[in-house]
């Protein structure tokens, strides 16, 4: 029976979706100015690793988003709901400026410097907002995680398709690109306003009367959660990875923006993930893992052969469809699993998601630039490309960074088949158990 939703519940659910909201805009705005940084700012630094260098700046967010996450998540019953959240707004705003005043300095280490800067500020507002708006719904209604959590990250693919939009329409009216940054900043200050006039609820682990030590001890008691606090790695690097790489990679490959595919996948998954609650009481949440996985790992491979419009397409709706439900499920797994590891399990499992891409976008952009360099026939011929011959150069090099990357969800294949197969295994003897008690 699900928890009886109050006026006061309603509002704090409002706040979740608009944080989570807030961070998929951030997700959009960082995809669409990828383009404009490496233009900008990388290719006059380094144009033979300047893919790299932006890999790696990119990554600098997720890096702060999990190192929040691993600190957050232990200190929000501490901090409380609203400080953690107030910081969040504090990161994001902060974060846009300083991105916005690199774009006016003359390129070089100082400008690289701002750069890192913003993005990381803008990483640990993700963060904040993670370790404290997950325990919070899970607390409001913790009959009820796998949809509760799904529908509250529905608001990522939102915010990705707002920003993803706003994003193409100011490089269509020829605006400042800055603008985005703007824009990024705006929920923030509103989310600050919200927050301030809102009560939260303890996490649930405080209202179970679980001590912090008890939490931390579950952490070695729990080979399962070691299990899947891995598979976090390799789940987040599978949805979250092509994301950022799309709009960079394939713009110049399939004859279209590649942020339109984002904005396409964005949207299938703010709707998909109001239904996780249905096809988790069929499939289980591990069973919906598995086949999300293999969803997502035929969606990669074919988002590599994409050449037109419509095979892009098609091959994302393959992969979002994959992807739409694993970020929520991993967390609403754990959460149902392990209630004692309490919001730091839900913290370790964040870290391991961010930390993940701050490895994988680097090695992508390696990827990238061998590919291209090679392609072209070494780093002066590439330096003379033009037009249909630079983009043959970059088709070549985004086949071999997404197909490298549809190698991860094939490793959770057989790892989500061997959970699957033992839960069903547990759940049988307990039946057998049951009836042996029933009849003596």
């Amino acid at each position: 029976m699900s928890t009886m939703i109050t006026p006061q519940n309603k509002r704090i659910f409002l706040v979740g979706n608009l944080s989570i909201f807030m961070i998929g805009l951030g997700m959009a705005v960082r995809t669409v100015i990828a383009t404009n940084l490496q233009e900008d700012i990388y290719n006059h630094i380094d144009l033979a690793n300047s893919t790299t260098m932006l890999g790696e700046a990119i990554g600098i967010t997720f890096a702060g988003f999990a190192f929040t996450l691993l600190f957050g998540s232990a200190l929000v019953d501490l901090v409380g709901i609203k400080r953690m959240l107030m910081l969040s707004s504090i990161g994001y705003v902060l974060g846009s400026l300083l991105i916005i005043a690199a774009s006016f300095v003359a390129p070089g280490e100082g400008v690289e410097n701002l750069v890192l800067a913003g993005l990381l500020l803008t990483g640990l507002g993700w963060g904040a907002v993670e370790a404290a708006s997950n325990p919070m719904v899970a607390a409001v209604d913790p009959e009820n995680k796998t949809q509760r959590l799904n529908v509250l990250h529905a608001w990522w693919p939102a915010g990705i398709v707002v920003g993803g939009l706003l994003g193409l329409s100011i490089s269509a009216l020829e605006l400042p690109w800055q603008l985005n940054l703007v824009v990024l900043a705006l929920p923030a200050v509103v989310m600050a306003w919200l927050v301030a006039k809102t009560d939260f609820p303890v996490t649930e682990r405080v209202s179970s009367g679980i001590s912090y030590g008890e939490m931390f001890k579950e952490v070695f008691k729990q080979p399962m959660f070691i299990l899947l606090w891995v598979c976090m790695w390799l789940t987040a690097a599978t949805e979250l990875a092509p994301g950022q790489w799309v709009d960079l990679t394939l713009s110049r490959v399939v004859g279209m923006k590649g942020i339109l595919i984002l904005v396409y996948v964005s949207m299938l998954m703010f709707v998909m993930r109001h239904f996780a609650g249905r096809l988790a009481k069929k499939l289980s949440s591990i069973g919906l893992l598995w086949l999300s996985s293999l969803l997502a790992a035929i969606g990669l491979y074919c988002l590599g052969m994409a050449r037109t419009p419509v095979t892009a397409f098609l091959a994302a709706t393959v992969w979002g469809i994959g992807v739409c439900y694993m970020w929520p499920t991993m967390l609403a797994t754990v959460s149902e699993r392990f209630v004692r590891g309490g919001a730091l399990f839900l913290g370790l499992l964040g870290f391991a998601g961010g930390m993940s891409i701050q490895f994988v976008l680097p090695k992508l952009g390696a990827i990238f630039d061998n590919a291209k360099i090679e392609a072209a026939g070494g780093l002066e011929a590439f330096e003379k490309l033009r037009g249909d011959e630079l983009d043959a150069v970059l088709a070549t090099a985004s086949v071999e960074s997404f197909q490298s990357l549809a190698v991860v969800p094939l490793i959770l294949l057989p790892i989500f088949a061997f959970i699957w197969l033992w839960d069903r295994r547990q759940a049988a003897s307990k039946s057998e158990a049951a009836v042996s008690v029933g009849n003596p």
